[in-house]
């Protein structure tokens, strides 16, 4: 009988630590949203999300990333660096999301999310026209 309170107690224990294991890993994976001022001040990840300046993207050969600009609400501008591949889609992105460091005057992305007109966003407006 005390064996089993025993097994019990230490099962209990083992739930409660990988429940805690695994809020801590969670949490330390959130990425915040910011102001590109605040990812400037930031020494951890951030994410930011901005509009693609146009003709603003070039790959760089030396380094092998490839180096773009993105632009806030407030018109703040800020460079970004991605070593990953790039997006098939990118010339045609309307926001672009960076998840990485700022270090040198530049975001250093880990990781770019990149979104694009629906290609129902024209069907969407023949529809309004016609009504």
């Amino acid at each position: 009988m005390r064996s089993r309170v025993i097994l019990g107690a230490l099962g209990v224990a083992a739930i409660v630590g990988f429940l805690a294991f695994g809020a801590t890993a969670f949490r330390s994976n959130l990425t915040p949203y910011v102001s590109f001022q605040q990812a400037r001040t930031t020494p951890g990840t951030v994410q930011v999300a901005g509009a693609l300046v146009p003709g603003s993207d070039s790959i760089n050969k030396v380094k092998g990333t490839l180096e773009f600009t993105i632009q806030d609400e407030q018109k703040d501008t800020l460079r970004v660096s991605y070593g990953g591949p790039v997006p098939g889609n990118f010339k045609e992105a309307t926001l672009v999301v960076a998840v990485g460091r700022f270090a040198n005057g530049e975001l250093n992305a880990e990781n770019l999310l990149v979104k694009c007109p629906s290609k129902y966003q024209g069907l969407e407006r023949a529809k309004q026209g016609a009504s």
